[in-house]
């Protein structure tokens, strides 16, 4: 994390202990395979529906990870289950050794995980700047007594805030915007000023969910510079995105799900030409005529 604390702060360890348990009496401990986030057995069912079935991934530190997948594939249930969204039915989810799954979703932020989202999640009436503060605040001690006192260490974190705020505005290329309320921005910046709002939460991993939706080709270029450069800070990227360029052309390492099932997972090339692979997002046989 050497190169975000240039950007957006110093980074403090969290969590609980390193042991590979929740702590719960009773609950199964999974052996750590040395990732810095492993999904052990993870089933997710809701009724009647297994969203995620058995799924087995770990993602090491430093890589940018892609998980594709036709529509309903279950992706978006993954990136739920990691941040604390859903509690897995069956299985557990490790982050840096230890286990997260169960845990609140404040508690997976303080862990260093962020996320941004399929349909953009922004203060509308917020300006930029303030947008990326609120992420900023994950990491802040004091509250709202201290803000409405004016003690001295809150004024203090304020302004650190902000400065934050403004660094990471740059890095993703959108600080002329931002005093802007968040609502004026182009579609593209407000994809970035949400970036930039889950990097001030100082993530070890960042969870981006379609980020290129709705970008034009100059714009998603852009992006994957962004996400190189991102990665290239030490930040962990595991990506959910229906562009196969850029998906084929940024990421170090790819798993596939069908019907919440992994079908396949190795590097871009190996993925894309495999025959279950082209068989889930064609609907037929790759030898069919």
């Amino acid at each position: 994390m050497k190169g975000l604390n240039k950007i957006g702060g110093v980074v403090k360890p969290g969590g609980a202990s390193k042991s590979g348990k929740s702590g719960k009496a009773g609950e199964r401990s999974f052996a750590p395979r040395g990732g810095l986030l492993e999904l052990h057995h993870v089933v997710m069912r809701f009724g009647g529906v297994t969203a995620i079935n058995g799924l087995d991934l770990t993602i090491n530190a430093g890589e940018i990870f892609a998980v594709i997948g036709p529509n309903g594939a279950g992706k978006t249930t993954v990136f739920n289950v990691v941040t604390g969204v859903y509690q897995p039915t069956e299985g557990g989810v490790l982050f840096d050794g230890r286990r997260i799954d169960g845990s609140k979703r404040y508690q997976v932020t303080k862990a260093g995980i962020a996320r941004t989202f399929q349909n953009i999640r922004l203060f509308h009436n917020m300006s930029a700047v303030e947008n990326v503060m609120v992420g900023a605040d994950a990491h802040h001690r004091t509250g709202f007594v201290s803000a409405g006192l004016g003690f001295p260490r809150h004024r203090k974190e304020e302004r650190e805030g902000r400065e934050t705020a403004r660094r990471l505005l740059d890095f993703v290329g959108v600080a002329h915007r931002g005093d802007e309320a968040a609502k004026n921005l182009p579609y593209g910046d407000q994809r970035r000023l949400e970036i930039a709002r889950a990097l001030a939460t100082r993530p070890k991993l960042l969870l981006l969910d379609e980020p290129a939706a709705g970008m034009n080709p100059a714009e998603k270029e852009a992006l994957q510079g962004l996400i190189r450069r991102i990665r290239d800070t030490g930040v962990t990227v595991l990506l959910i995105e229906h562009d196969m360029r850029l998906v084929m052309g940024i990421s170090d390492r790819v798993a596939v799900l069908d019907f919440g099932q992994k079908i396949a997972e190795g590097q871009p090339r190996e993925v894309q030409n495999n025959p279950r692979v082209i068989e889930a997002y064609l609907g037929a046989p790759a030898d069919a005529s």
